[in-house]
């Protein structure tokens, strides 16, 4: 486990004890600083540093230190998916990560003293979060939050879900039900290459000398990095020319599965992948993330036959489907258009827009 460590100079005075008390029980600290006492120091640095390390991937959780507790958490809580509290006694702490499960916690100076630190930061570590009611509060959370979203759910793996107004515009009209079948398969491609866009903005690129009409000249390009897309049948489909619209040259490959109407367990009937899918990042694309079944499936078949990098690309998710997915594949990192509330007693994603194969193909 790593967390990340911020003090401004109020809270400066419990630094050496909260560092110590980690380090006490192995935990990796990343030191984010203040590194020296400085009466200028404000508390929205430490906040933004560490809030954006969590947020980056870059550390599990965090713990800041500034007079009070206040200003420092509500600074942090300003990062998409830090869910920071003051805390000034251990069962403050208790409650705080029983009850809002928070990745950050914040001490202050002028009400607790360095030998309060272990108590309160070892109560927040070990207490377990209850999930249930409060996990359905927690991720409501994550759906009010209005840009772009990289947020952690329960399950403990990555979702970034897409709030651009263009994209949401669109989700708006694909769930109506009077959206004619033509306009639902438009949509589909429109929605997917808009995430796809923003998904493929940190491929690697490198400098090309091509010669223009006037001269030569240095101009950007993808590096070798090879990408395929698997779409899980049927609904999958629908997403794959929203993807090589952008990105021609992908590879394509096909994984059958259906859902038993029983069990709701996915049942594999087809599995079709590039001969080189071990050297790909690869794009598995399953417009509903409703029970995970089938999601963590295909992937399950991809790393068979030596998939590795992976990730997923949904239209609407459930947190139970991302739940399915993380608890199988934490490494996996799931990009959704929308989050939404639930699943009814027949598996269907609540509000949802229905079952996307029969939408997208004209089918009951």
């Amino acid at each position: 486990m790593k967390i990340a460590l911020g003090t401004d100079h109020a809270g400066f005075i419990l630094k050496s004890a909260a560092s110590d008390y980690l380090a006490s029980r192995d935990i990796e600290v990343l030191d984010l600083g203040a590194y020296v006492l400085d009466e200028e120091d404000s508390y929205t640095d430490p906040a933004f540093r560490v809030g954006g390390a969590i947020s980056d991937g870059e550390a599990d959780a965090g713990v800041l230190l500034c007079g009070t507790g206040f200003g420092i958490s509500i600074a942090a809580n300003k990062i998409p998916g830090i869910r920071a509290v003051a805390c000034h006694s251990t069962e403050s702490a208790r409650m705080a990560k029983a009850h809002n499960n928070i990745n950050v916690i914040a001490l202050g100076g002028r009400f607790s003293k360095p030998e309060d630190v272990p108590e309160i930061l070892g109560t927040w570590l070990d207490t377990p979060f209850e999930g249930g009611r409060h996990l359905r509060r927690i991720n409501k959370i994550a759906m009010a939050e209005k840009s772009t979203l990289n947020v952690r759910l329960q399950g403990g793996g990555k979702i970034t879900i897409f709030n651009h107004p263009l994209i949401q515009h669109k989700v708006g009209i694909i769930r109506d039900v009077n959206t004619s079948v033509k306009q639902f398969r438009e949509l589909l491609q429109e929605i997917t290459g808009l995430m796809v866009y923003d998904i493929t903005r940190t491929l690697p690129i490198e400098d090309k000398e091509v010669t223009t009409p006037i001269e030569k000249t240095v101009v950007k390009s993808i590096e070798g990095r090879k990408m395929a897309i698997v779409p899980v049948l049927r609904a999958g489909l629908g997403m794959v020319d929203g993807i090589l619209q952008l990105v021609p040259n992908a590879k394509v490959g096909h994984i059958g599965l259906y859902r038993d109407p029983k069990t709701l367990q996915p049942v594999e009937y087809y599995c079709k992948l590039p001969f080189d899918i071990e050297e790909r990042d690869i794009f598995v694309l399953d417009p509903m993330l409703a029970t995970g079944g089938s999601s963590s499936a295909a992937i399950s078949l991809i790393k068979k036959r030596g998939g590795r990098r992976i990730a997923l690309v949904c239209l609407i998710a459930a947190p139970e489907g991302i739940d399915k997915v993380h608890s199988e594949h934490p490494e996996v990192e799931i990009y959704a258009a929308a989050l939404d509330s639930h699943l009814n007693s027949h598996g269907y994603i609540v509000p949802g827009l229905g079952d996307a194969g029969d939408r997208l193909f004209g089918t009951k």
